[in-house]
Order: structure tokens, then sequence, then C-alpha cells
């Protein structure tokens, strides 16, 4: 399909949408995007960093403030360190500060919407009875969460310790300031995902990284992970906002493990970005080992009704 018929079947499922929802949605939508280190395996702590930069974008005007992926309690990259032997040692631990949906810890963070009236894109490690799962939820501004949506495809690695999400479940969230899809990490390599986003009619696509490494002195990584989300604003004619966090060589837990390993993965990692559709870059990103939050107004209309 050419990009231009892609732009008019994108503009006739939009107005299909609208008609059945009958909903006055924003034309305009200011949005957030979080770079920032975790507090690695401190679910307290990061939760306590989570509103402090949830209070940051509402002051900034954002009315979306996006996370990367498993920002509590930061992403596992002990996997990748040493054998699986030397990372025994994290799993429960891992475990612990995962967060589990409805407890006190994220009822703080609801709380935080509601009060700065703001949705909240988070990503986390989410506790189910003994499992756990990469998944991302959605708050709305009133507190009121609107869906988890668990990692359905995950890396060789993350099986480990995570399990899979069902297939299919629906990546797109109806909101007051429009329909906003949402992925995590290596999804974004998936053309399957990126077509079921163009069905549904999304208008902001958020994408949770986790950061990423150099691995042997190349930093392809980066190169891939910024193309794959400069493809969905170029391809799908999304508005984009990647998420992502900062490494400081993984966290201070990996200098326990062996220097060979530490030369495997090395930070800084961090690449937020957003894209309007086409792929204008609408803020400059901050650096490598920069922390703090990107902003940019979004014109929703331009993600589903431009021409060529």
């Amino acid at each position: 399909m050419s990009l231009k018929a892609n732009r008019v079947r994108r503009r006739v499922i939009a107005q299909i949408i609208r008609s059945v929802e009958g909903a006055e949605v924003p034309t305009k939508v200011r949005v957030a995007a979080v770079q920032a280190e975790p507090r690695w395996l401190d679910l307290r702590a990061g939760v306590q960093q989570a509103i402090e930069l949830i209070e940051d974008a509402a002051a900034g005007g954002a009315q979306l403030v996006a996370f990367p992926e498993t920002f509590l309690p930061g992403y596992p990259w002990w996997l990748w360190l040493d054998s699986v032997s030397w990372g025994q040692g994290f799993f429960a631990r891992y475990r612990t500060n995962s967060m589990t949906v409805g407890r006190t810890e994220f009822r703080r963070i609801a709380d935080a919407a509601r009060r700065h009236r703001i949705h909240v894109l988070l990503g986390f490690s989410e506790r189910c009875a003994s499992a756990l799962y990469m998944s991302q939820c959605l708050i709305d501004d009133r507190g009121v969460l609107l869906g988890v949506r668990r990692k359905p495809e995950l890396t060789p690695l993350e099986h480990k310790i995570f399990r899979c999400g069902e297939p299919g479940e629906s990546q797109v969230f109806r909101t007051g300031i429009g329909r906003i899809a949402v992925q995590g990490g290596s999804e974004q390599l998936h053309l399957p995902a990126r077509r079921e986003l163009e069905r549904t009619g999304a208008q902001i696509h958020v994408v949770s990284w986790p950061g990423f490494i150099v691995a042997r002195d190349v930093d392809w990584g980066v190169r891939v992970n910024n193309a794959a989300t400069l493809w969905y604003a170029v391809v799908g004619q999304l508005n984009v906002v990647a998420a992502c966090s900062v490494m400081d060589v993984a966290g201070s837990e990996t200098r326990r493990g062996s220097e060979p390993a530490k030369q495997l993965v090395r930070g800084p990692g961090g690449h937020a970005r957003i894209f309007a559709p086409g792929g204008e870059e609408l803020v400059s990103p901050l650096s490598g080992h920069e922390q703090g939050l990107l902003y940019a107004d979004l014109e929703l209309d331009l993600s589903v009704e431009s021409a060529a």
C-alpha cells in the first residue's frame, strides 16, 4: 500500500471512529517523555521518583507523561552480564520490588495522576500471583486505570523471568485526549504490530524503551531503536512519543559482575524522542547521560487526516 493510500485509509478510519464515539477530542495535546535512570531494585524509591516526574510533567503543561519500559524497578540488565548462577541473587529482589496493580504503590501513582490532572503511561514489572509480566498501564487524569497491557512477545533473556501476555491484547486506549497506542521495546521491530496500530486508527503512539546498551563498543543498537521509532512516524503517520531509561552501567548492582561481562553492557543508553507524523523531530533530544523530560505539542489531526 502506498503512503498516500495509507493516509486516505487512516482518514476514513478516523471519520468512522468519530461518528461512533461522538465525543469531542482535542486537536492539540502536550506530551512529556521521560528520560531518567530508575531507582534500581527499589520499588518504594522508584514510586517516589515516578510521582516527582509526574509532578514535573504536569507543571510543564503536559496532558500525558510517558515512562520507559519496566521503569519500576528498572529493566533487568543483569541478565546480560554474567552466568545465570551469578544472577540468581537478583531474582528474589526483582520479584519483591515488582509492583502489583491495585496495591499501595500503584494507588500512589494513580493519586498523583488525579491530583495533577495528567494521563500517565507507566512501564513496570507487574507481579501477579507467582508470575511477573513486562506491563504498561494507562491511568487517566482522574486517576482511573484505563487498562494494563502485558508484553506479548519477549526476547529469550526476558523469558527467563517474565511471562508473555495474551496475544492479540489491545494496544490502543481511547481517552479524553485521543486514541493512545502503547508498545514496549522490542515490539517496535515487529511489522504486524505496526499494522495493528494503523487498523485501529491510533493518534498517539507511545513506545517505552528500557534504555540501550553499547555492546563491544558498537553503538548500532541505539541507531536501530531510533530507526524503528521513526518508522512508525513516517510510515504509520503517527505522533510517536519514545520514553527511555538512562543506565549507569546497567545500575550500580552490576559492579559486582566480572570485568569482561561489564564490557559487554555499558551505558548511558538514553535516547528519548518525540516525532510528528511524517518524521519531524519536535524537540531536541537530551544527551545519552542526561536525565529529564522532553515536551512537545502534538497536532492530532495530522496523524489521521494529512494528505500527500
